[in-house]
């Protein structure tokens, strides 16, 4: 009678080694992805560094300060002053409106509405982050526009006297920048508050349970134990917002009436965003003016890459993070 007791040793050790090969094979696929990421993020940036230097070389102003944009003109003079301030303030306004009312909405998903309502409604606000950019132009153009004229009239007569809200040309079509924030407050709205809904879920329930019988109300609980776990998925959440809000093309491109006016009064219509620039003007331009476009391009990418680095030492300072 022959003995198998050798063949069980060396079935666990082909398996083992089976194993490492798949952990190596594995484990080339990750890096080889990390640097194909390395590699297309230089690509594009050595892609636009390049075209970049072409317009700025021959540039008769200032590329910082200039408010005009005509590189095709016979003496090409274009500048991002404009544009900065337009891609900034409307992005701000879009932060400040949809962090608070997502943060809100995630934290009644997850700790105050009943279960059959809290599923239907996750369901519907992640169904909103599909809809596509063009759809909330189209919409923001038809049906925002005309029935913002009332609170552009209310923020002018009660708040005009903070200069930012002081309306200068009275009863003009509010395609402004204040507009667009607010449509784009809209549109990050879903994604800020999908991450924030789902990073509120991992709290643990034991400091839930625990605040709760040291006699803290739900609120005193949210904000003892959920909201500080939450903090780095909110900070998350919102750079994510803030980088579909930096470089929405279509959606301000229809709702937008630009111009290369800069002004602090957000009501009044003008002024303009990177992406919004490029996508108008990228058609008609000559060789030399897309070559200004990538120059501004360049900027916002650079723009979008500090928020990011910017967020990342945020979370990384806090020890409490880590965790």
């Amino acid at each position: 009678m022959t003995s198998n007791t050798p063949a069980a040793p060396r079935g666990r050790e082909r398996r083992r080694r089976d194993s490492r090969v798949g952990d190596k094979i594995f484990m080339n696929l990750s890096r080889g992805s990390g640097i194909l990421l390395l590699v297309v993020m230089a690509a594009i940036a050595g892609f636009l560094t390049w075209r970049s230097g072409i317009a700025l070389s021959k540039n008769e102003g200032n590329f910082l300060t200039t408010f005009e944009w005509t590189p095709d003109a016979p003496k090409p003079v274009f500048g991002i002053a404009v544009l900065a301030f337009g891609t900034i303030v409307s992005a701000l306004i879009a932060m400040v409106i949809a962090v608070p009312v997502a943060i809100g909405i995630a934290l009644f998903i997850s700790h105050y509405a009943p279960r059959r309502i809290a599923q239907p409604f996750a369901y519907l606000v992640d169904l909103l982050a599909a809809v596509p950019s063009i759809i909330y132009g189209l919409w923001g153009a038809l049906f925002l526009v005309p029935h913002l004229s009332g609170l552009n009239s209310w923020l002018d007569e009660y708040l005009g006297w903070t200069y930012v809200f002081d309306q200068s040309r009275v009863g003009t079509t509010p395609r402004n920048l204040f507009t667009v924030g607010i449509l784009l407050a809209i549109m990050i709205l879903p994604i800020i508050t999908a991450v924030s809904r789902e990073v509120f879920r991992q709290v643990p329930r034991m400091h839930e349970e625990a605040a709760l019988a040291l006699g803290a109300t739900r609120w005193e609980m949210i904000r003892t134990a959920v909201l500080p776990f939450g903090r780095p998925g909110i900070i998350s959440a919102s750079m994510l917002g803030l980088g579909r809000a930096l470089g929405e093309t279509i959606a301000v491109a229809v709702v937008l009436s630009s111009n290369n006016v800069l002004s602090l009064h957000v009501l009044d219509p003008g002024g303009g965003t990177f992406a919004q620039n490029i996508a108008l003007k990228f058609n008609e331009a000559q060789p030399f003016g897309r070559d200004a476009l990538m120059a501004s391009g360049l900027v916002l990418f650079v723009i979008t890459l500090l928020v990011n680095g910017a967020a990342r030492l945020i979370v990384a300072r806090r020890k409490e993070y880590s965790a």
